[in-house]
């Protein structure tokens, strides 16, 4: 009894420290999905969980995860396969009806064909029903390279199919034949099988026309044969089970990027030879689909899908086949549609594609709702929506159309001062009335008069009509106003300063550089360098009076703000001068940190085994210099040579005690004779060889006392001359 009751406490205890060691790995996933709500890792620790628990307690958490990854064909498999496994038939068919048509993936359209199979064998028209099935998945997932299943499933239950009499036999085979011929001339994985197939099946049925069919089906099937293979190669390195996330630009993902954009287009360059292009552009719009299930957040691949198609469109337009071009064109329409209602909702990108396309075909209305589905999400900033709303306006409709847009921009409070501009701009250069224009600047001046770069885009408006006291008395109203704080204030100084530089007297621009330093002491920007902003008075464009060491020394910085820089015609000094650019980089590399130089870099090559002769570190090798590794290019291996080895070190003392002559002598006597005298080098190699031999014979006699010196006169064990003259007899 003891016994029992100590293994029911050890269970509970290892219950309790499994409980408590899962309540933490939930804590740090709830964690992790707060900062990163696209973390398939802490995704993937409640899916296993929620997996084991009832389809009703775990349907509020799929909901969460499909709302996450709507496009994620896993997830909605998973969610469906828990509710069949509860026998909730009517939710599995609403849970299909919601994600089946835009998510062609061939294990989802699998597992609705078995839901179908299992659940509707009972009802009288199950044949009929399931064959529809059948025709349906083939048509949206039938050229899918793994669809091989589906075809051979489908053939089957064909010829399952109890046929009573000749005419419903000759049906039965027909339809069987037609599945073959479409299937076998599909590129897909495994197409071999499915021709063998097809040609048992021909000679068991009528082998008088079995090889006429056949012979008129090879040369198609050939050409699915031989494309799959390519798809093989064209397909390795894709990922295809990765859900949709955001791009993080990371080197995977651009990775996947390309390999997803070269296999388009090789879809594109018509691998299969056909001249039908609806068959080709159902076959590309089918790799745009599998490419969207794992990049849905790129919106490239969206326009480039829905580019496609209306360049299609267009091209069979041209052709005379108006119904596709039709087709095509509503085929485009409804990929900008999914994509602006789907996961690029916030894209406004899709969103002006998707009205210039509309616009394209005359359909008005449509543009006016996709401008205001915009405008109407209330967290979005709508300023850019209504300046290309308005511009919409203005060439679809008329000037009085963009002034009603412009009129909603006014009274929407989210708008930006960028509106204002818009469309006093356009009054002045689409209706040619700068007094509207002027007096939408005035309106906007009121709303914005403390906007600094509102301000700016006035006086540039005022500077181009060339009305001098009109644009001086803007100056004064916006400087002596409240509105603008002295530090926004900035910008609006240096443009008066350059306007009376331009056009004023010398009194006048004196009086305005006063004021200006006047404002620049009360910040505190200019202590101990005003003379600075004499080089602001006297600049032009990119010429400055005084060189790049004379400007450090005045301390002089472009007083123009970050925000400044985008409506300003003048460049940056460092943007200007590139002799001024490269001597500050010059500075900065010498006062930071002395810095490598990477022209003088070599390789690093990690090896296991290192080679004689490298230079070893750790972790690898670094290989020898480049005219090191040329000259070992052209040297034999170390293998071919055999001897004689000369120990360096002896010979490098050796040749440092050599003296060799100043000229090369020879005595009368010795060149009589025909003999060459040696000179005092020589002399001094040949003595000290002779020194050396002595020593080992020495050490020899000493080291064996039975030998008689013979061995000193034996040749030597590898001896090249007389291996030569063996040869030669031989």
């Amino acid at each position: 009894m003891l016994n029992f009751l100590l293994s029911i406490l050890a269970h509970n205890l290892r219950f309790l420290k499994e409980y408590e060691g899962a309540a933490e790995r939930f804590r740090k996933a709830q964690d992790r999905l707060r900062d990163e709500p696209f973390d398939i890792e802490a995704w993937g620790i409640f899916i296993r969980e929620y997996q084991r628990k009832k389809c009703a307690d775990a349907r509020s958490f799929y909901e969460k995860l499909i709302a996450q990854f709507p496009n994620c064909s896993k997830y909605w498999r998973l969610y469906i396969e828990h509710e069949m496994r509860a026998h909730n038939y009517e939710k599995v068919e609403k849970l299909f009806q919601r994600c089946l048509i835009k998510i062609l993936n061939i294990d989802l359209w699998r597992c609705y064909l078995q839901y179908i199979k299992d659940t509707k064998a009972s009802l009288p028209t199950f044949k009929e029903k399931m064959a529809q099935a059948y025709d349906f998945a083939i048509d949206k997932i039938g050229q899918d390279h793994s669809a091989l299943p589906v075809w051979t499933d489908y053939i089957t239950f064909l010829k399952s199919v109890e046929a009573v009499g000749s005419y419903a036999e000759n049906q039965r085979i027909t339809a069987v034949r037609r599945v073959y011929h479409r299937g076998t001339v599909t590129p897909m994985s495994g197409v071999e099988q499915l021709w063998k197939e097809y040609c048992t099946y021909e000679n068991n049925t009528n082998q008088i026309i079995a090889k006429k069919m056949i012979e008129e089906r090879s040369k198609e099937y050939s050409v699915a044969k031989r494309v799959a293979r390519e798809f093989d190669m064209q397909n390795k390195g894709i990922n295809r089970n990765v859900p949709s996330t955001p791009p993080v630009n990371s080197p995977e993902e651009m990775k996947q990027v390309e390999l997803w954009k070269k296999f388009i287009d090789w879809e594109k360059s018509n691998p299969l030879r056909s001249a039908d292009h609806a068959i080709i552009t159902k076959r590309v719009m089918f790799a745009y689909e599998q490419c969207l299930l794992c990049l849905g957040y790129h919106p490239d691949i969206w326009y480039e899908a829905a580019s496609y198609l209306e360049q299609s469109s267009r091209l069979l337009s041209e052709k005379g086949d108006q119904n596709a071009s039709k087709i095509f064109a509503e085929e485009a329409a409804n990929m900008y549609e999914r994509a602006i209602s789907g996961l690029l909702k916030d894209t406004l990108l899709l969103y002006f594609a998707y009205a210039d396309f509309e616009e394209g075909r005359l359909k008005y209305d449509k543009v006016h709702s996709i401008y205001k589905k915009y405008i109407s999400i209330e967290e979005h900033d709508p300023t850019l929506c209504y300046v290309q709303y308005m511009s919409f306006a203005r060439r679809a409709e008329g000037i009085k159309s963009a002034r009603a847009v412009f009129k909603m921009a006014r009274e929407d409070k989210r708008s930006t001062y960028h509106v204002f501009v818009s469309a006093a701009l356009m009054e002045f250069y689409c209706s040619k009335d700068k007094g509207v224009a002027y007096k939408i600047f005035e309106l906007g001046l009121k709303k914005f008069g403390d906007c600094a770069e509102y301000v700016m885009s006035f006086i540039d408006y005022m500077l181009h009509l060339n009305e001098d006291n009109n644009t001086r008395v803007l100056f004064e109203r916006v400087l002596t106003s409240s509105q603008l704080t002295p530090e926004k204030s900035i910008d609006v100084w240096r443009k008066f300063v350059e306007f009376e530089s331009q056009i004023g007297d010398l009194p006048s621009i004196n009086k305005v550089e006063k004021r200006r330093l006047a404002v620049h002491q009360t910040l505190k920007e200019l202590e101990g360098r005003e003379g600075s902003l004499l080089v602001e008075r006297y600049k032009y464009l990119d010429l400055l009076p005084c060189s790049t060491a004379e400007l450090r020394c005045l301390g002089y910085k472009d007083t123009r703000s970050t925000t400044s820089l985008h409506h300003s015609a003048l460049p940056l000094l460092n943007h200007a001068d590139p002799l001024s650019l490269d001597d500050d980089l010059e500075f900065k590399a010498k006062t930071e940190f002395p810095r490598p130089d990477p022209n003088q870099m070599i390789a690093f090559k990690p090896k296991q085994v290192i080679p004689t002769g490298s230079h070893p570190v750790p972790g690898g090798v670094f290989p020898p210099p480049p005219a090191a590794s040329h000259l070992l290019t052209l040297l034999p291996p170390p293998s071919c040579f055999i001897g004689p080895f000369v120990k360096i070190d002896k010979f490098m003392e050796h040749f440092g005690e050599m003296q060799l002559p100043d000229a090369f002598t020879l005595e009368e006597d010795s060149a009589a004779n025909g003999l060459q005298e040696m000179d005092a080098g020589t002399n001094y190699s040949a003595n000290k060889a002779s020194v050396l031999s002595k020593k080992r014979k020495m050490v020899n006699s000493s080291g064996d006392p039975g030998s008689d010196g013979e061995s000193d006169n034996k040749a030597p064990a590898r001896d090249i001359y007389r291996d030569r003259q063996q040869k030669r007899v031989r």
